[in-house]
Order: C-alpha cells, then sequence, then structure tokens
C-alpha cells in the first residue's frame, strides 16, 4: 500500500465501530459498520471480507472513524456515503431530499402495470420516482417538480447521472402552479406523516431528512388535499393518479380522490400487507 499503515486491521476496526454503534443504539450496527468501513478502504461491500484481516492505512481509518462518528448520532448512512440504492440505481441523496424507500417501489410497480407516455410527478425530491419510471419505460418523458430548490438541484444532477435529462424536466413548482401540459400518469409520494406522529419516528428520519418532505404540520393529508383538487387540468380522460399514503390513510385518500371526481379507486398493500399506494382514476376507465 502506497499509504502509512496503523496495526489496526480492518477487522478490529469493524469490532470496535460495531460496538459502539450499538451502544449508540443503531439498528443493525454490525450491517452499518461494514457499509462505512467498505467506503472508507474503498472496497466494494462483496469484497470487504477479504481485506479485513489487512492493516488499514491511515488515511482510511480517519475517515472511517469519522464516519462512525456520525453515525452514532444517528445520521443516516446514505447521508454519510452520499448515495443510495433505489430499484437497482444508485441516487445521489443529501439531508435536502427525502431517502428513497423500499416501500416506494410499490408505487413504482403500480405505475408500471399499465403504459404511460407522459408522466407528472408531484414533489419530486431526489427524482428516484420520475427517473426509475423514465428508466424502466424508454420511450416516456416527464416532468418532475419540487417546491425546494436544493432538491432541484439534486434531481436534476441524477437525471443528468442517469441520462436522462433529455427525457426528465425538473421543475421548481409549489404542486402544478409552473406545470404545463396533459399527462396520462401523475404520481406522487407526499408529505404524509401527521405533526403528532413526527415525534415517533426513527431519529434517523426526524432529525435529519428535510420535515417538509415527510409532514404537512397537521394531519397527514394536507398535500392530497391540494394534490387532487389542482390534477384535474393535467390529468389525461384515461389517466391514473397513485399516490403513496400513509398505513392508516387509505380511506380518507380515497375520499379525497373521489370528491374531486376520480371515483374508480384502488388501494394497493405493500410486501407486508399494509396499505400502501392509492390509485385513482375518472368513473368508466376500469382498473
Amino acid at each position: 500500500m502506497s499509504e502509512a499503515a496503523t496495526g489496526a486491521t480492518g477487522t478490529t476496526l469493524l469490532m470496535a465501530a460495531t460496538r459502539l454503534l450499538a451502544a449508540a443504539g443503531v439498528p443493525d450496527a454490525a450491517r452499518d459498520a461494514r457499509r462505512l468501513l467498505s467506503h472508507a478502504v474503498g472496497v466494494d461491500a462483496g469484497r470487504l471480507t477479504l481485506v479485513l484481516p489487512d492493516p488499514v492505512p491511515d488515511a482510511a481509518r480517519a475517515r472511517f472513524d469519522a464516519l462512525v462518528t456520525r453515525r452514532a448520532t444517528r445520521e443516516p448512512v446514505s447521508h454519510l456515503l452520499g448515495q443510495r440504492q433505489f430499484y437497482g440505481r444508485s441516487f445521489a441523496v443529501t439531508a435536502d431530499v427525502l431517502d428513497p424507500r423500499p416501500e416506494t417501489e410499490v408505487l413504482i410497480e403500480v405505475a408500471l402495470a399499465e403504459p404511460f407516455g407522459h408522466v407528472l410527478d408531484l414533489g419530486t425530491g431526489s427524482g428516484c420516482i420520475l427517473l426509475t419510471l423514465l428508466a424502466e419505460v424508454h420511450d416516456a418523458r416527464g416532468v418532475g417538480v419540487d417546491l425546494s430548490p436544493a432538491a432541484i438541484e439534486i434531481a436534476r444532477n441524477n437525471a443528468r447521472a442517469l441520462g436522462l435529462s433529455d427525457r426528465g424536466r425538473i421543475v421548481l413548482s409549489d404542486w402544478t402552479t409552473e406545470v404545463e401540459g396533459v399527462f396520462d400518469l401523475i404520481v406522487a409520494n407526499p408529505p404524509y406523516i401527521a405533526r403528532d406522529e413526527m415525534a415517533l419516528l426513527a431519529p434517523e428520519v426526524r432529525d435529519w431528512e428535510p420535515h417538509a418532505a415527510l409532514t404537512d404540520g397537521a394531519d397527514g393529508l394536507s398535500a392530497y388535499r391540494a394534490i387532487f383538487a389542482a390534477a384535474g387540468p393535467y390529468l389525461a380522460e384515461t389517466g391514473r393518479i397513485a399516490v403513496e399514503i400513509g398505513p392508516t390513510q387509505a380511506a380518507a385518500v380515497s375520499a379525497i380522490a373521489r370528491r374531486w371526481g376520480l371515483d374508480r379507486v384502488a388501494v394497493i398493500p405493500d410486501l407486508d400487507g399494509r396499505n400502501r399506494v392509492v390509485l385513482a382514476r375518472r368513473s368508466g376507465i376500469a382498473i
């Protein structure tokens, strides 16, 4: 190795970091310690075991120690690594956008279940929903909107990294205020956590992710009221709206959709059987 190395091996550092993270209350401390060590030493996670017996270079140990210290404060691993995997692709993330989550892949599956050519993503954040749909449907085009300038920059960077800037336009907009056109698919993962539920969230979420992407500061339904109230002029006659919901919100969100003329409504569960997506369209359109 070209860098000076300490006497500490990867195994020694990994064990110490796991103990420290576990003491800090980090769930699955051993997994996170391995991911951070892999990142610090620049080795693919699948090969980390092969290098654990080796002394760790000083610079890599310093990087690892700094990462572990931050993780012990419950800063998310995705923020430490600067990226998160979603639907088989890597997306850049920061504290300015919601972390892509596995349960949101249910929304992707619902959207992909039928053809679409023009998609609108309301509250795009990192762009993971819009960009995943465009990557999966090669002839589709779409628009992602967000109220946060920081989120817009991240989504545009992700679009460039995935080679999708020519088909995915990212726009600064308060819901549909700056949107033009008609879409056969509208998707959203809006802030749906009620104000009194925020204290129950894990520290990684409550203390590090943007509150505006998590909660409306009220009953958790404000975003759905705004989305369905505004969507009409932008939704094709045979179009669909698919929104992610909290597990207890299916009846309320379905009622909001029906109030705005989308009276063909289906509720789709996630893999754990919890209600996760509301799919709505106008009467006469089969679901």
